[in-house]
């Protein structure tokens, strides 16, 4: 098991690629803190974990708020001593065009879609620092490498940040031996609860022509690429991306 003896916290663990990770990382053997804004969810997840034979800690917070961050880092630190892995999956993915977004509203997504990131990563990298060792891997999209599509601008410019941001604190903590990465997600098959955020026909195309591998993924091939960049197989990679798409490049 290569998360034997270590901690993973993962944000938006209650439902899609962030279940997806929390099981993965459980069978690998890591105690798991488990952050999603809807307690049940969170706690259904954590028992599947605990069935694993590991331990779970289901916290509910609104990552989006740093406060709330705060609160729920002490609170697994002083459950399980400290935090090896910091999975980042919440995000929001409102499409339309950018001048009908009200100045709340585009604020809410980078506050969700980069905020979070640095305010998980800001209450955890001190005690990664004094251990010498951490690994953060966020969730991007391909909005995070182009904006080729109508009606992304506030994800693709909150992506592209939350890219940078990555990619800058790769810098940071590089010297204290702790690595960050993003994987640039494409079409996954997953639950989506706000489908009046997207376009009509923009999901997915029945035919699949667009992906070289002719299918979407599933969130556990989203979960495997993110125990690669987590684990000690990847202790020379941060700063960079996977592009776990399926073979569909930017532009496409």
């Amino acid at each position: 098991m290569r998360f034997q003896g270590k901690t993973a916290l993962i944000s938006g663990a209650g439902r899609n690629i962030g279940k997806a990770m929390a099981l993965a990382f459980a069978r690998e053997g890591a105690d798991v803190i488990l952050v999603a804004r809807t307690a049940s969810d969170v706690e259904q997840v954590a028992g599947e974990c605990e069935a694993l034979g590991v331990r779970a800690l289901p916290l509910a917070a609104d990552v989006s708020q740093h406060e709330a961050v705060n609160r729920v880092v002490q609170q697994g630190l002083q459950h399980f001593g400290k935090v090896d892995v910091l999975i980042s999956v919440v995000g929001l993915r409102p499409h339309r065009p950018f001048w009908d977004f009200s100045y709340d509203e585009w604020q809410q997504i980078f506050n969700v879609n980069v905020h979070s990131t640095f305010f998980l990563a800001k209450a955890l990298a001190p005690g990664m620092i004094e251990r010498k060792r951490g690994s953060i891997v966020a969730l991007g999209g391909m909005s995070s490498l182009t904006a080729m599509r109508t009606g992304i601008s506030a994800v693709a410019a909150s992506k592209h940040g939350l890219y940078g941001l990555i990619k800058a604190m790769a810098v940071d903590l590089g010297p204290h031996r702790v690595r960050a990465n993003l994987i640039a997600v494409g079409n996954i098959d997953t639950e989506r609860r706000n489908p009046e955020w997207y376009l009509p026909g923009e999901e997915m195309r029945p035919e699949h022509q667009h992906l070289a591998l002719r299918r979407n993924g599933i969130p556990d091939e989203v979960a495997n690429a993110a125990l690669f960049l987590a684990s000690d197989e990847a202790s020379y990679i941060t700063g960079d991306r996977i592009t776990c798409s399926g073979g569909r490049f930017p532009g496409m």
